[in-house]
């Protein structure tokens, strides 16, 4: 029988997921006291949700998608928003679970991949909030139309990417001071395997997603751009501040969802 590319990636990366969070990765590791001082702040540090939804973000529904792992949801909540998690690791959703009993926070929680959100409602969140994972479905244009279906018109869609180049480059300089480029722009399937770096999540399966499937597959889902970061890693130490000099390994995307004749205007 056939395998099908996009099941075996969910699962690949389910359990690489699981085994992240049970050794306590940095990206699996629960919100500290000192986010939990401005929890806003943590998790907004430019202030989009606050300004695309209208000044305040209180009462408002937000979607932490593919965002498990005890910071994301538990940050929002106390923040003042109601809060739904989504995630495909059972082991990232129970950080989250734990974080949520211990400070007394409401969390509901749903164990999915990013591109099947069957079990939420249609137009049911006022924001979707989506860090880092783009990168593990096989299919962007399939995870805009799930968050397009699920948020209201007006809503606003803060996503953060794997920059193309990023994922092409190897994951440190070379002994001559260069940074090689070692996948193809055009690369189709998974990722080869990356020796052990920031940039990359080991044992998971990760997949290119060129700009433009990146912006243009907003635009094409009912988005529009309304602004677009390159959080700066340049002068982190080590490989990775200097990797960074050199490409941008993140960026980060605020747009909001129009109507269909607004996008056709």
């Amino acid at each position: 029988m056939e395998l099908d590319p996009r099941r075996t990636a969910i699962e690949r990366n389910r359990q690489a997921w699981n085994d992240l969070a049970r050794q306590g990765v940095p990206l699996a590791r629960p919100a500290t006291a000192a986010d939990f001082a401005d929890p806003l702040r943590a998790v907004d540090p430019d202030g989009w949700l606050r300004r695309g939804l209208g000044g305040s973000v209180v009462g408002k529904r937000v979607l932490c998608l593919a965002a498990g792992g005890g910071r994301q949801g538990p940050l929002h909540v106390a923040a003042g928003m109601e809060v739904t998690v989504v995630d495909v690791s059972e082991a990232m959703l129970e950080k989250d679970r734990a974080v949520a009993e211990a400070r007394g926070c409401r969390l509901r929680l749903c164990q999915t991949s990013m591109d099947d959100l069957s079990e939420l409602r249609d137009d049911e969140f006022d924001a979707v909030v989506q860090p880092v994972s783009s990168c593990y479905a096989s299919d962007v244009a399939a995870v805009y139309r799930e968050v397009a279906r699920v948020l209201r018109p007006g809503g606003v869609y803060v996503s953060q990417h794997k920059t193309p180049t990023s994922l092409q480059a190897a994951s440190r300089l070379s002994g001559n001071g260069a940074l090689e480029l070692r996948t193809p722009y055009y690369h189709e399937g998974p990722l080869p395997p990356s020796d052990p770096c920031r940039t990359r999540e080991p044992g998971t399966l990760e997949f290119l997603h060129r700009w433009e499937q990146l912006i243009g597959g907003l635009c094409r889902a009912g988005f529009v751009v309304e602004d677009l970061g390159e959080p700066s890693h340049a002068e982190e130490p080590g490989d990775h501040g200097q990797r960074s000099r050199y490409v941008a390994p993140y960026v980060r995307i605020l747009a909001r969802r129009v109507l269909a004749a607004d996008v056709r205007r």
